[in-house]
């Protein structure tokens, strides 16, 4: 029975690396149904919105989808189309796993790495008041009351919410992940230090699920500390836990370690469905041009390949991804050992280069 999966297109380049992705994936065997969506800025520009409802109802339908990258526009009031997806279809987990692989310009090699980030509470929970309003005016009043604190009256304030919730099933995620994948440590990352309260509860829940892993190693790490030993030493860590903004800034300087954002894929999940994405922007101004490197939406199309149970469709996708960076032939420029090379290939070239590579 074919697997039915949502497709979005995305805008700028996104629409060339979905179709790279697709004749990939179907290179496979795999028995895939792409029901393709669009979203981004050229359709808010038609319907008044970046992210249609029919393309949230058809992940809905399908439980999962894959997308290109997709612009947010710029001051309409719209946060974010991937924060909107998240929170809309409760996809708490964002899984970055960071591999190396050799071929790929990086100062380090033999890194793999999973970044597990909770995505729906913390500082993006979009809780703010403005400066000089009058609810941040009577906010500020009743912090002082209540703690005694007296903050500025010019003062913008963000809440961050941390909940037992929202941190038990984070964790739990990340703890379920290392053992369904044969990984041995977690580390659960904070500032539990200074934000005792917030931060404090991430890490004492954190404890209190390692308990029931016996399995599976566990340490804590302050994300400051975390940051200087991902660059000295990172080959001592497996699976990364962390609240949603340590989450993002360290799954970036993660994809930095292995080459940067083009080698790194990933993937948004929940109970019920997952959306997974290449997690660099959407590059407008080299839309049309046959350039970006492909290599972030294959790479999540792997994942989405092993969420699926296709895992002999999805080692093969990713054996001929290594065969082809490894081999540096038929590769964009930016995997290039210089941006300039006059032997680099095209998006689609690179993609059927990895067809190739799958026999």
């Amino acid at each position: 029975m074919a697997h039915r999966i949502t497709c979005i297109d995305g805008d700028g380049t996104g629409p060339e690396i979905a179709a790279v992705m697709r004749r990939c994936v179907d290179a496979t065997g795999a028995d895939i149904e792409w029901e393709i969506q669009q979203a981004g800025e050229e359709v808010y520009e038609k319907t008044g919105t970046p992210m249609p409802e029919a393309v949230v109802d058809s992940i809905r339908r399908n439980k999962v989808a894959i997308k290109a990258p997709v612009t947010t526009p710029v001051g309409t009031g719209f946060r974010s189309v991937n924060v909107h997806l998240r929170q809309e279809l409760e996809l708490y987990a964002c899984l970055r796993p960071t591999k190396y692989y050799p071929g790929v310009r990086t100062k380090y090699e033999d890194i793999d790495l999973v970044v597990v980030r909770e995505n729906t509470e913390d500082l993006y929970a979009g809780i703010e008041f403005e400066r000089g309003e009058k609810e941040t005016l009577e906010l500020i009043g009743v912090i002082e009351k209540l703690e005694g604190h007296r903050i500025g009256d010019d003062a913008g304030i963000s809440i961050k919410p941390i909940t037992e919730t929202g941190t038990r099933r984070i964790v739990t995620f990340a703890f379920e992940y290392a053992r369904a994948n044969g990984r041995k440590k977690v580390t659960s990352v904070h500032k539990a230090n200074i934000m005792k309260f917030s931060d404090g509860l991430f890490l004492d829940v954190s404890r209190d699920v390692a308990k029931g892993y016996p399995d599976i190693e566990f340490e804590d790490r302050i994300v400051d500390n975390m940051c200087m030993q991902l660059v000295q030493k990172p080959e001592l860590y497996d699976v990364l836990v962390l609240p949603n903004l340590y989450g993002d800034i360290l799954s970036d300087l993660c994809a930095g370690l292995v080459g940067g954002l083009g080698v790194a894929p990933g993937g948004n999940i929940g109970d019920e469905m997952a959306v997974f994405e290449a997690t660099h922007g959407s590059a407008p101004k080299y839309k049309g041009q046959n350039k970006v490197n492909p290599t972030a939406l294959i790479l999540s199309a792997v994942m989405m390949l092993r969420h699926i149970e296709e895992r002999d469709a999805a080692d093969r996708l990713e054996n001929a991804v290594a065969k082809v960076i490894a081999e540096g032939k038929d590769v964009t420029y930016d995997m290039k050992p210089h941006r300039d090379d006059p032997t680099a290939v095209g998006t689609k070239e690179m993609g059927e280069a990895i067809v190739r590579a799958m026999g």
